[in-house]
Order: C-alpha cells, then structure tokens, then sequence
C-alpha cells in the first residue's frame, strides 16, 4: 500500500481511467480544487502491483480546531467510488486508511460509497442517485422524458428564454450570483466565492466542464455548472431566479446541457444525490428518463472504534440567511465551509 498524491503524481487522470468506475471527483483537477480553496490534504490510498495501482481510495485530510481533524472521500463530492479491479479485495486498503487516521488523531473517517468489509457496517447516511444514458440519440433521450418535463421545455422555449454555454470566468461569476440567491432562499449561505474560481481555473477553463446560463431579456434568470469526464458527464450545481420561475428556465437548461453531451458522443449522465427525504428533488430528477440507485456512506468513529450512523440527510436551514445582505452570506459561505467538508 501507498499513499499518494494526485496533485503530483505523473500521469494520474489517464491512470484513473483505466478504472470502470472513474468519475471527475477522482481527477488531479477535482483534488486542487479542494486543496488550493480549503487546504485539505489529498492522502489517496492505493494497493500497488509494482508501479500501476490496482486498488484506490481517494481520501482528504481535514483539519479543524473548530470540527476536528478527520479523514473524508471526498468533500464536498456528492460521490467517490473505490476504484478497483476487484472490490472485494480492498480489506487491507481500508485497514490502512484506519491505522493511518489513528496515528493522525482524526476523529473519523467517510467513505462516500458502499464499502467491502468483513461485516456489513452500519450506514452513515443514505442518498438516492440518478443517471441518464445517452445512447438512444437525442430523439429518444427526449421522448423518455416525462411529458411534464418535455411541456416545461417547450413552455421555456416559447417565452423566449435563451441559452448560453460557457466557459469563461464572467459566466462563473454571473451563476454566482445566482448561486447566492439559491442558497439565501435555502436558509444556507453560499461557497466560497474562491470555490467557484478554482473549479474555473482547474475544471471549467480546462474543457472539463461548463456553465449554462438562461436569459430572459436582458436578465440571466436561471444556470448551472456541468463536470465532464471520460464518456461520464454530472451536473453538480443549479440556481435560479425564482421570480422567474414561471418561465420554466432550469429545465430548457438542463436539456441544452443533456443535448451537448449526447451531440459530443458521451454515455451517461448523472444527476448528482439527493436526500430521500427530498420528495420534489427526486420527481425533478425522475422526469427526466433517469435510472434511480440507492448511494451509501459510511463513517468510521475511531473514538467508539466502531461504523455509526451520522443522521447526515438534508442540509440544515437557518432562516438568518434569508435576511442577510447577499456579502454577508457570501462572508458566512467564506469563513465557515472549510470547517464542514
């Protein structure tokens, strides 16, 4: 076993895709993300056959004086997959990953995924996951849509809504503002403003990844943020306007961004996690042609030694920041975010 670094390590991105389950969240880039806005520290665990990997496990250091140091795979990553040429082989991996925490005085460790283990462990949390596949075409993938999901489309289209894909920095910094107003009518302040610059710098500036805006007038009413890797493509955040959500822009686009993957030759298309308990979400998500899969987290506690259950699930709301100024949310998101990967 060792412990790398894909921030340095030569060649990872290609190394990674030799894995079935590859996804952006194990790319170097998704790693600087982290570790140039939060300073975590990547620690990826891998079982070694010489000089290829057979086995890994990406894994995040984080440090806190206000929550603790802890091991996570990964923050603020709806999923991480092991990546394995056999699962079931990986005890010794996660052995270590327990040693290592100990002598490092973490609190616990999180896995994002479904673990091998000697003994089913206890859940930490569950999330319900959809993915869309893209090779019926764009006909087909349309008419697999609901027919409220289809209407809604159109009913954008009609009013008169465009829409913009990009990748430049103003486009970010355009659904930011979105992004903020999302969060403030959530009861939840936003990222930090840097988050969103680096996954610029590293993810969207690098062809990895876009924004799509939808404008109505002159006005950007609704957007989101799309990563793509491989033939696998996920849409990570959405915000909008809601004064114009009669318009129905976040669904025209979400089917522009549905459309440039089919039309780019990709395979899937995933819809990131939702909480079970987030009945809309999931309609949203279903209306959509999707499969629904069960996501598993796991969260070791080295004080109890033992597997727990975290009763992690939907995101706090605080209705302060519904009232706050839009900076001091953004103040809030800034000072508090690095402490809760």
């Amino acid at each position: 076993m060792q412990v790398l670094n894909p921030i340095t390590y030569p060649n990872w991105d290609n190394l990674i895709k030799e894995f079935p389950g590859h996804s952006i969240f194990h790319t170097s880039a998704w790693a600087k993300v982290l570790y140039e806005c939060y300073g975590y520290e990547p620690v990826y665990f891998a079982e070694m056959n010489g000089e290829s990997p057979t086995g890994i496990i990406p894994v995040m250091e984080v440090k806190s004086k206000l929550t603790g140091d802890r091991g996570v795979s990964l923050p603020f990553t709806d999923f991480c997959n092991v990546l394995s040429t056999d699962r079931d082989d990986l005890i010794d991996i996660y052995r270590d990953i327990l040693r290592y925490g100990r002598l490092k005085g973490w609190k616990y460790v999180e896995f994002r995924d479904d673990i091998s283990w000697k003994e089913r462990p206890v859940l930490s949390a569950l999330y319900l996951v959809h993915v869309l596949g893209l090779d019926a075409g764009e006909k087909s993938v349309f008419r697999s849509f609901r027919s409220s999901t289809r209407r809604n489309i159109k009913k954008a289209q009609k009013e008169g809504v465009r829409i913009e894909i990009r990748h430049d920095q103003e486009a970010v910094d355009i659904y930011y503002r979105l992004h903020t107003l999302t969060r403030k009518r959530q009861g939840l302040p936003p990222q930090p403003r840097l988050f969103f610059r680096k996954i610029h710098e590293h993810i969207i500036s690098e062809n990895r990844g876009f924004v799509v805006l939808a404008k109505y007038g002159e006005k950007y009413v609704a957007g989101a943020v799309y990563f793509h890797f491989g033939d696998k493509a996920i849409y990570k955040y959405g915000a909008s306007d809601k004064t114009y959500q009669h318009l129905r822009a976040n669904n025209l686009v979400m089917w522009e961004a549905i459309k440039w993957y089919i039309q780019n030759g990709f395979k899937s298309f995933h819809f990131g996690r939702t909480s079970e308990n987030n009945k809309g979400l999931i309609q949203f998500k279903k209306g959509w042609g999707t499969e629904e899969a069960v996501l598993k987290y796991h969260k070791f506690d080295f004080k109890k030694s033992v597997f727990v259950n975290s009763d992690a699930g939907d995101e706090p709301s605080y209705s302060i920041f519904r009232y706050l100024p839009e900076y001091l949310c953004q103040l809030a998101g800034t000072l508090a975010y690095k402490h809760f990967g």
